[in-house]
């Protein structure tokens, strides 16, 4: 079943390519454009990027560039959403001055090569009121220069202020087995109110629910994953049983637990009192976008075997550490 973004028809599942400029072993160009490709050719059109995922001069924006110089046919396939107004180091800048200094950079860095559908401020600024933000998007809107607005990582009050000033084309949220937040505190509801589909990163937990971690020597020490609190010494055994319990049922259903973890993701968009919800699991390898994308149902008694799976357990560790544990806009 596809979705509608900007009243554009994207697939049910979408492409996140964080993964392809932030690995410790970075894969070229060239592989990462096959990765790409191949996505598109399943249906994956809705990709999602970012101006920090990677450093200034080799990061999400870079590769896009480099691949529709390749493919210039392909620009008018995708939905292309970019995060930005964010520094890893520094954190939000959502001010006016900072909304035109990273949407700029944004379209100098893609040289016209594909249309930016969707830019959103990577998370809310408490300095900046998100009215404030909202409007300076709006005149890029205005002029053309990008298609609409988004929201990323939003609370409720959030959500209703922004799209109180200008329409929010999508909320991204993370959303997974191992967070099925947005579905209880209200996001979702609010944005099947209003009308504004989910974008849901990080659905295999990242990467918990890939079937891939047998212990933490299997994640490189350079991984930033390393430093999540999910991943802690505890923690990680912990929520690797419970993997393990999503894997279980995925061998019952003939499927891999990737499959299992973005069909639940997906089926929560179905339910009559929701949104629709587009999952963007990322990947490096070709092998493991066929798999992500491939169309996986869950039945009705599946869906309560997975449930059931998550009032009995409680994942163990915050989503994010340090710096970033403070901008949840919870």
């Amino acid at each position: 079943m596809s979705a509608t973004i900007l009243n554009k028809k994207v697939g049910s599942i979408g492409f996140g390519l964080m993964g392809l400029t932030t690995r410790p072993k970075q894969i070229s160009y060239d592989d990462a454009v096959k990765v790409m490709k191949r996505s598109l050719e399943l249906g994956a059109n809705f990709w999602n990027a970012g101006e920090f995922y990677g450093p200034p001069d080799a990061n999400s924006l870079q590769l896009l560039e480099y691949y529709f110089r390749k493919y210039p046919e392909d620009s008018k396939k995708v939905v292309l959403s970019v995060k930005g107004c964010f520094s890893l180091t520094r954190g939000p800048d959502n001010s006016p001055e900072g909304v035109r200094k990273s949407v700029e950079n944004c379209l100098e860095k893609l040289q016209g090569r594909v249309p930016i559908s969707i830019f959103e401020p990577a998370r809310i600024d408490p300095q900046v009121p998100i009215e404030e933000t909202i409007k300076a998007l709006a005149e890029y809107v205005k002029e053309g220069k990008i298609g609409g607005i988004g929201l990323s990582e939003c609370s409720v009050a959030t959500i209703r202020g922004a799209h109180a000033v200008h329409p929010i084309s999508v909320v991204e949220i993370e959303m997974s087995l191992f967070t099925p937040d947005a579905l209880e505190n209200g996001v979702a509801t609010t944005c099947a109110e209003l009308d504004i589909p989910i974008v849901a990163y990080s659905p295999l937990g990242w990467g918990f629910l890939t079937g891939q971690f047998k212990s933490l020597s299997d994640i490189d020490e350079k991984d930033f994953r390393r430093a999540q609190p999910r991943f802690q010494p505890g923690a990680f055994e912990e929520n690797l049983r419970i993997a393990e319990e999503v894997q279980k049922i995925s061998t019952s259903k003939g499927v891999t637990p990737a499959q299992t973890a973005i069909a639940w993701v997906k089926a929560q968009g179905q339910k009559s009192n929701m949104p629709q919800v587009v999952p963007i699991p990322g990947c490096t390898t070709v092998a493991r976008v066929e798999e992500n994308l491939k169309d996986v149902t869950l039945s009705e008694h599946e869906l309560e075997d997975l449930n059931g799976l998550l009032q009995r357990n409680t994942v163990q560790g915050d989503r994010y550490g340090g710096m970033m544990a403070g901008l949840m806009n919870g």
